[in-house]
């Protein structure tokens, strides 16, 4: 199950990948770009097939995905295609690249560059992948929560307490002279379904509300139950006593506090949640993601130390691709119901789109924010040259960001590899 579980995992954040590219290649496809090429993977081509224009394949390394369109980089000014070339370091690369890009369109395609498209349109095309992202991590999310939902207490008895046994007690066996609990000897069951407390009447997914309710009151009270289809009225004497603190999602706080007392085990089960839900999710993820990507340099020396001195590896640092298809082989290894592995696995590979949509729309080459925010510079442009009554300035040249580019792309390299060895010699793992 482990590995199966990898395969599948692993096959999910490819999936990812092609719809990634699938968002670019559409838009660049709608706007009259050519797209020479359509990969998923780097390296030496498998298998490929020529559609119209495009060339689509799978490549030997599985690590990622392209797609190629022409005229990427605007030709020097006065140059429709580009071909001149200075002489200094840094001004002979971007020549070199430019004069790439150049060399990739043929004379009938000069009109089909992506440079020569309106800066909206090159908004939308790089936006289009990140987007793409989001969609399927807001399906995922919805299919998580909306078909199979989440653990959550219910207003039915699983089990009623013999005795009151201390909040600090390591067992919960009864120890002598321990007093019955009120639920005890009020007559509760398993199986009663509480439809009222206090005249107050609860649903079947009112747990956390009624369980404020019952710490909240005192002395006798009256309790409405459904026993078998019949409805009863139970009249429970509620005691003080240490209980653990609940914060406001109905989890331990891990402090005491006073309150009463009852003695009921909640059946718990999984409970379908609405949109909202779902938009609190990806809220709440999108949150924790954007942050965990702005403290990335502050974890290189933790990462450094787990692959080179033997430290602990940090269970909420960064993972790669290994690293994350081998939590979702663990996850399917789990002794766990079907449906709780399931949704763990789709909650894994929604927070991994999201890390994809947010990672790519940061504005620096060769990421597709590194296209964004000089589209958007040069819209801003011509309309402030427009408004004074000014020529129209041209193309942002992004040729002149390509030393960003290679210094970038090295970085995130030596960081790809980093977490790759992580991965494999010091994995992080589920907890036990």
């Amino acid at each position: 199950m482990t590995v199966l579980g990898i395969v599948l995992f692993f096959l999910g954040i490819l999936f990812s990948v092609f719809w990634h590219e699938l968002g670019h290649f559409t838009t660049a496809r709608w706007f009259g770009i050519k797209v020479p090429e359509f990969f998923v993977g780097f390296g030496k081509t498998v298998w490929s097939r020529k559609r119209g224009d495009t060339e689509f394949g799978l490549k030997a390394i599985p690590l990622g995905g392209y797609i190629r369109m022409i005229g990427m980089i605007p030709p020097a000014k006065g140059e429709l295609l580009g071909s001149s070339r200075r002489t200094g370091p840094f001004q002979g690369l971007i020549d070199d690249v430019r004069k790439q890009s150049a060399d990739e369109v043929a004379p009938e395609d000069a009109d089909r560059q992506f440079w020569m498209r309106a800066p909206w349109k090159r908004v939308i095309v790089m936006f289009a992948g990140p987007f793409m992202n989001l969609v399927l991590a807001v399906v995922l999310f919805g299919i998580q929560l909306m078909g199979i939902g989440v653990i959550a207490a219910s207003t039915t008895v699983s089990a009623v307490s013999a005795c009151v046994v201390p909040a600090t007690a390591t067992t919960l066996a009864c120890p002598p002279g321990a007093p019955a609990t009120p639920a005890a000897r009020a007559g509760f069951r398993a199986g009663d379904r509480i439809v009222a407390f206090q005249g107050v009447p609860y649903g079947p997914d009112d747990w956390d509300k009624l369980q404020g309710a019952i710490r909240g009151a005192t002395g006798t009270v009256t309790v409405t139950v459904d026993r078998g289809g019949q409805q009863l009225q139970l009249t429970p004497t509620l005691i003080t006593t240490e209980l653990p603190a609940l914060d406001a999602n109905g989890d331990g706080t891990g402090a005491l506090v006073h309150a009463s007392f009852l003695g009921l085990s909640p059946v718990e089960g999984y409970q379908r949640q609405s949109v909202g839900a779902v938009v609190d999710q990806i809220g709440n993820v999108v949150g924790r993601t954007g942050q965990a990507i702005i403290q990335l340099p502050q974890r290189v020396p933790a990462l450094f130390g787990s692959v080179f001195l033997g430290e602990k590896r940090d269970v909420n640092g960064p993972v790669g691709i290994v690293g994350a298809s081998r939590i979702g082989g663990e996850v399917l290894a789990l002794d766990a119901p079907p449906a709780a592995e399931l949704s763990v696995f789709l909650q894994l590979l929604a927070a991994v789109n999201i890390s994809l949509f947010l990672f790519n729309l940061l504005p620096i080459p060769p990421l597709d924010g590194g296209q964004i925010f000089p589209a958007l510079w040069e819209a801003a442009r011509r309309r402030v040259a427009r408004l004074r009554g000014r020529p129209d300035p041209g193309p942002v040249d992004v040729a002149k960001l390509m030393p960003v580019s290679y210094v970038v792309a090295i970085v995130f390299i030596a960081w790809s590899g980093l977490l790759f060895v992580a991965d494999i010699i010091n994995p992080v793992t589920l907890p036990s």
